[in-house]
Order: C-alpha cells, then structure tokens, then sequence
C-alpha cells in the first residue's frame, strides 16, 4: 500500500510503475531513479550482472556486496512491474536480460524503431498549432513528439 500523499511511482523511494501505458515515459524516469539511487545498479542494467567466480566458501564482504547489488537491482526492476509486465520477465535470469525483454516488447526490433521514428519525424515536419489550441497544449504536444524521437533514439541539432 503506497503511502498517504503518494501516487505509486511518484517517490524516490519507489521506483516508476509501468503499467503497460507510456513506455519511454517509464524507461527515462527509471533510467532517473536508477541512476539516482546507486550508479552502479544503473551499471548493471547496462553490462550484466557483477560477476563472482570463486567458491561460495571464498566469497569476501566486496564479493557478498556484489551479489547485494545484483538482487537489489533485480527486486527494483520487479517492484516496477504490474503483473502482467512481470510475468514477460519472470523467466529472464539477469536484470540486464530483464531491461532487454521490456524495451524489445515496447519498442520492437530495429526495422519496427525505424517506422516509429519516420511516423514521428513526418509528425514533427508537420507540426502546427491547431485551431483552438491552446500554446501550453500545442507544446505538451510538441515535447510528446520530441520525446518520442529522442526515446527512440533520434537527435536534432
């Protein structure tokens, strides 16, 4: 139960709930939260699990840290899934694994990323204040597409 006077994903004890809406609103702000809370967990995500490969008998205090940072990056990835999200990455061994599985069912294979940055780019070509509009809705308009351009990888000089 999230505590009184917070929205779930809007603290920064608790990592951003993805619900299955707005994936690369969820990816940046748990990107943030990531990072924000211990760099080397953002780490993780990025090269794979820290390694040990020495006997359990052998482990040291780093060794045992090590293996902390692994499951504590695991559990945040977990507390930031609904069920039906968590259950695409159940079987994956590895947060790394984990992140790779999510952004390919949100984002899609390469070819898939191309279509949506071209769809995006002719939105951005295109881009007017619509009759009636409002500047403050034409602009939350206009970052959406931005974005969703730079989510997918796509930058504007």
């Amino acid at each position: 139960m999230a505590a009184q006077g917070f929205a779930e994903g809007q603290s920064i004890f608790w990592p951003p709930l993805l619900d299955g809406e707005d994936y690369q609103y969820w990816k940046t702000r748990m990107e943030f939260f990531l990072q924000g809370y211990d760099y080397r967990i953002w780490s993780i995500i990025e090269d794979g699990d820290l390694q040990i490969s020495k006997p359990k008998e052998e482990w040291t205090i780093e060794d045992k840290n090590k293996l902390s940072l692994n499951n504590k990056v695991k559990s945040f990835m977990c507390c930031a899934l609904t069920k039906q999200e968590f259950n695409r990455v159940s079987s994956c061994k590895t947060t790394k694994n984990m992140w790779e599985t999510i952004k390919l069912t949100y984002e899609g294979t390469n070819k898939v990323k191309e279509t949506r940055i071209d769809i995006l780019v002719t939105q951005y070509e295109k881009f007017q204040m619509e009759p009636g509009e409002s500047i403050s809705q034409m602009y939350n308009d206009f970052i959406e597409i931005i974005n969703g351009l730079t989510g997918l990888g796509k930058k504007f000089n």
